[in-house]
């Protein structure tokens, strides 16, 4: 299932961002708020204090880009880091495994897990919550938010510009159920788009 998704991400790389700033596929969809929303995301990041932060899954580094330090970036797609590495130009990129992550215990003082999570399935949460508390003291989480006329869980297929048809598992979140789920004890941002919630680690 992984190769699946490594292809999937690979093919997809050159219009993911398209998803965020509603060009291509998704202009046509209209999304109330959905600019102002991502925008007090990336505002929350910019104010962080992580100091040596990383991002798991960090894809074409769209949100990675507004760290104030020299960020760490891992991905499984090498289509997705060539894209970070332009765009993040005070980031050190690497490809690997978020369950088996190349880095050392507490590494980092800050982790973002941005739309990773919530592509899990049961039986991957767990190995991969023990390998982010590892590497890293407080993980942040950015993931769906639940909304009407939406399913909390399913397989969602999704066709890309070059015509090619991928199944991708796909979980929406009410800040309750993701900040239970990893532990978290702060709820960053609750909107109609995104879920954000912080787990600090021990100081």
């Amino acid at each position: 299932m992984r190769e699946a998704e490594r292809l999937y991400y690979n093919q997809r790389a050159r219009e993911y961002d398209d998803w965020y700033v509603g060009l291509g596929q998704h202009e046509p969809r209209v999304r109330p708020g959905w600019t102002e929303e991502l925008q007090e995301l990336q505002d929350l990041i910019a104010s962080w204090r992580f100091l040596a932060p990383l991002d798991i899954a960090c894809g074409t580094g769209f949100l990675t880009r507004n760290f104030k330090h020299t960020v760490t970036g891992i991905d499984q797609s090498h289509a997705m880091l060539m894209i970070a590495r332009t765009v993040v130009r005070q980031g050190r990129f690497v490809q690997g495994d978020a369950f088996n992550l190349p880095f050392g215990r507490q590494q980092f003082d800050g982790a973002l897990i941005a739309h990773f999570y919530g592509h899990l399935t049961e039986s991957d949460r767990a190995p991969f919550l023990g390998e982010a508390r590892r590497v890293a003291r407080d993980l942040v989480f950015i993931d769906s938010a639940l909304r009407p006329g939406v399913a909390a869980e399913s397989v969602q297929t999704r066709v890309l510009k070059d015509g090619s048809r991928h199944q991708v598992y796909k979980r929406y979140f009410t800040p309750d159920v993701l900040s239970n789920e990893t532990g978290a004890n702060e709820i960053l941002h609750a909107g109609t788009w995104f879920v954000a919630a912080l787990r600090r680690g021990i100081q």
